[in-house]
């Protein structure tokens, strides 16, 4: 397979600027791989498709305000800094990228407050817009990170044109978002509301959670034809026993298992063993899923709609066949479906 066979026309106007109005009345393309038929639905229709012990995996990252602007000492210029991850807790030193990366160099410093009580230092480069940062804070680490919090944005992927609205940090966020770690969203699981989820819960369908911090790795373009010569950014990913038992014990009992998204089946593919079990798992995963690929959890998904020549269309199309999705993503575009973080959903059975 090369990146050429996932490119299509994806009109401007389609890319979602904004959230549905509510959350499960997103529109729902259903695909059945079985029959290759394709439905029309809403959101909200997702729980007709499963029974009493089927199972859905999220992903439990939490998104945290990662976009400041700083100026850069003597200039005042302002800077864009995207803060990736931390890297030393106790030096309080990041991963970050900046912009315009032209000016940053090492040894610069960035003040974020009028009164100074946040600098930072640049203390290395790491890829052409890529810094490391040392902040020198005047506090506890509590402190410094509700200051992080507070100086921060929602960080709405860069193809979102208008400002940050206030409306974003609630829902650039799943309903279920425990823990801290994502600099974007695991964007399939938006579309569950409070309600829908007791739908779910009523009709006896059980929930799993694992862990998987999206990195802006996932948003990276392919810039080879061959895909193995692809690499894709390392994320971090946790299953804990409990969690891990409940989807063996659904697996083992033939049930519907349904990953909410491209990052939760991710975590899954990662971490399965070959006689098809998961284990408690902590640690990183930079596994890149495309055609062919055989599924050792899941047997169906909840994904959005990608755009071309993303590694996200190519995991959909590992999970539900080029062609199918290939055609799917056709219908979707003449029926105008919106893509990308803040549109519509697939449910792939």
């Amino acid at each position: 397979m090369k990146t050429s066979d996932f490119n299509f026309d994806l009109p401007a106007e389609l890319l979602a600027e904004h959230p549905s109005e509510h959350r499960d009345e997103a529109r729902l393309m259903v695909l059945d791989r079985k029959t290759q038929t394709i439905e029309h639905k809403l959101f909200k229709d997702v729980v007709d498709y499963f029974e009493e012990d089927d199972l859905f995996i999220f992903n439990n990252t939490k998104v945290f305000p990662a976009r400041l602007y700083g100026n850069k000492e003597k200039t005042g210029a302002k800077i864009e800094v995207f803060l990736l991850r931390e890297l030393d807790k106790e030096t309080r030193v990041w991963d970050v990228l900046v912009d315009p990366a032209r000016k940053i160099r090492i040894g610069n410093k960035l003040f974020f407050t009028e009164d100074e009580s946040l600098v930072a230092e640049v203390i290395d480069n790491t890829t052409s817009r890529g810094r490391t940062l040392r902040f020198l804070f005047d506090g506890s680490y509590e402190e410094f990170r509700a200051k992080l919090k507070e100086l921060g944005e929602t960080p709405l992927p860069k193809y979102i044109k208008r400002d940050v609205e206030p409306e974003d940090a609630e829902r650039y966020q799943t309903i279920y978002a425990k823990v801290e770690g994502a600099v974007a969203a695991p964007t399939a699981g938006l579309h569950f509301s409070k309600h829908l989820m007791k739908r779910l819960e009523i009709k006896g369908i059980n929930f799993a959670e694992v862990t998987l911090h999206v990195g802006l790795g996932t948003f990276n373009p392919i810039e080879v034809e061959d895909l193995s010569k692809h690499k894709m950014e390392s994320e971090e990913i946790f299953i804990d026993e409990k969690n891990a038992q409940i989807i063996n014990n659904a697996v083992d009992a033939h049930r519907r298992v349904c990953a909410v998204g491209t990052t939760t089946m991710r975590t899954l593919e990662t971490s399965v063993s070959s006689n098809k079990k998961i284990s408690a798992f902590h640690g990183w995963t930079n596994k890149f899923i495309y055609p062919p690929h055989d599924f050792g959890v899941a047997n169906c998904m909840i994904t959005n709609f990608h755009t071309p020549k993303s590694t996200l269309i190519m995991m959909i199309a590992a999970f539900a066949g080029r062609d199918f999705v290939m055609h799917a993503y056709e219908e979707a575009v003449k029926e105008k479906y919106k893509f990308y973080s803040y549109g519509d959903a697939m449910l792939i059975l």
